[in-house]
């Protein structure tokens, strides 16, 4: 189901979250679980991964995360403020010490010129750090999709080994 190359990621990752006692939560909108299901695809994920909030829908978004409708609609569910507002509901909504969200358009429709197909917001927090990333991946929705989990790896990764903890 995952390329190799992201397994083996997902495996480094895990492995590190597990020696600094970390533990993950995930909050997916355009990828639809893929991260959460990747993480878990690896024997001894639950030593780390908390849990998973898939919210495709706007409603969701406010349901499940505390993601203001008014932000929402201010800003658009694919953008900066509500990619970091995903990851802080996560957070607070869990038992983690990390959140990473994942909002974007994986097409192959609903881009504008103002937000195209391949537009990707990724969210981190923890207590006492915040951070957002856009990208604009290239590709069919697969692809948008796997690269938009396998950067979100890489981030959760430089941010747990750069002595965040």
């Amino acid at each position: 189901m995952f390329t190799p190359s992201l397994l083996h990621s997902a495996e480094k990752l895990l492995a590190l979250c597990t020696q600094k006692d970390i533990t993950i939560v995930t909050a997916e909108s355009c990828t639809g679980g893929l991260l959460a299901g990747l993480l878990t695809s690896i024997a001894g994920s639950s030593a780390v991964f908390d849990c998973g909030f898939v919210t495709y829908s706007n409603d969701s978004k406010t349901e499940l995360l505390g993601v203001p409708p008014e932000l929402i609609a201010a800003h658009g569910a694919v953008s900066e403020e509500v990619a970091a507002d995903m990851a802080a509901g996560a957070l607070e909504k869990s038992n983690a010490d990390v959140a990473i969200s994942i909002t974007g358009i994986a097409g192959p429709g609903g881009g504008t010129d103002d937000k195209p197909v391949g537009l990707v917001y990724i969210g981190l927090e923890d207590d006492t750090y915040s951070h957002t990333e856009k990208h604009i991946f290239s590709g069919d929705r697969e692809s948008v999709r796997t690269q938009a989990i396998a950067r979100a790896l890489h981030l959760l990764h430089e941010f747990v080994s750069d002595g965040h903890y």
